[in-house]
């Protein structure tokens, strides 16, 4: 068990400095700003992506999310399907030969979902979600999808996938769906439940085929009620199938909720790690969503190093004597 820090698009100096600052060695690029080059991110940029970091004394641990438009039609069955899954061989491909072990992704058209702001402790401002008002919101994409159908698009893409990621030694993740509701725009949000993800590792049983564990997202699910949380941390985690973890809190479970400082929400975070070390989970963890605070970057310097403090001291407290 490790920290991490992620949440940032571009190999820029300042985060990379902030990395060092808090004693960090992997970093996670999310949305990375790389060139597309036909819809694929290039072996050479992506070299030139890993080497960049390297050059601070950091390692490139993980890509998070390529842009949508990448494999949209892979996930709606468009059009294009078929050329935009060559095109993601090529990129997950190009990924494993940079030297970049890690892909997560998601399976969400439309991205993430909020519907209004609250305000915590000192006047920061968290995202909050609220179904009832989500249900007004217009499709998103001309029509209503059924749950069959995305299933039957997710799993086609799992069994090309998978292969190749095994073929060149790289893990991919799915994100669970943020929110994790039934339906939104008209688009059914598949990774929403426990039973989801069981299923996703069941299709291919493969040590490629993993969850990006957004602990947050998965603190939403209506699963996450009572001691749910720690069922599903401690059934993924015993099975070896968290890609890496996305550390964050919130309160409340859908249909409505709203995201919290790391301390603050409904889930226990040292009852977490301890069942993340009991079977000595070997990835990384980051902060991801943080509340924004008067005085704090854009990018929330401050909530950032008050979260990967957080996280580090109760990684240390659960891994000194071990």
């Amino acid at each position: 068990m490790r920290l991490g820090l992620g949440q940032f698009n571009q190999a820029r100096p300042e985060y990379l400095q902030f990395a060092h600052q808090l004693g960090i060695k992997e970093v996670l690029l999310n949305t990375a700003q790389i060139p597309a080059v036909n819809g694929t991110w290039t072996l050479r940029d992506l070299v030139k992506l890993r080497v960049s970091i390297e050059a601070h004394d950091l390692k490139l641990a993980a890509l998070e999310n390529v842009p949508v438009d990448f494999y949209d039609h892979i996930m709606l069955a468009g059009p294009n399907r078929d050329r935009q899954i060559e095109n993601m061989i090529t990129t997950i491909r190009n990924m494993a030969r940079a030297g970049i072990p890690r892909f997560g992704y998601h399976w969400m058209p439309s991205h993430v979902w909020r519907t209004h702001k609250v305000v915590l402790a000192g006047d920061a401002v968290a995202t909050a979600f609220d179904n009832e008002r989500a249900q007004r919101f217009p499709i998103t994409h001309g029509r209503e999808y059924t749950e069959e159908e995305m299933w039957e698009n997710f799993e086609k893409w799992l069994k090309i996938i998978i292969p190749v990621a095994e073929e060149e030694g790289i893990c991919l993740g799915v994100h669970p769906c943020d929110p994790p509701v039934e339906k939104l725009g008209g688009i059914p949000m598949l990774f929403r439940s426990f039973s989801a993800f069981k299923r996703l590792i069941e299709t291919i049983d493969s040590p490629s085929n993993m969850i990006e564990f957004c602990q947050g997202t998965f603190s939403e699910m209506e699963d996450a009620k009572d001691d749910g949380i720690y069922e599903m941390i401690e059934y993924f985690v015993s099975r070896k199938k968290i890609l890496y973890v996305h550390f964050r809190n919130v309160s409340g479970t859908v249909p409505k909720f709203h995201e919290e400082y790391i301390n603050t929400g409904h889930v226990d975070m040292k009852r977490a790690i301890k069942i993340y070390a009991k079977h000595r989970y070997d990835s990384f963890f980051i902060d991801d969503h943080v509340p924004n605070a008067p005085g704090d970057s854009p990018w929330g310097h401050r909530a950032r190093a008050y979260a990967s403090g957080y996280i580090q001291a109760l990684i240390e407290g659960e891994t000194a004597d071990r």
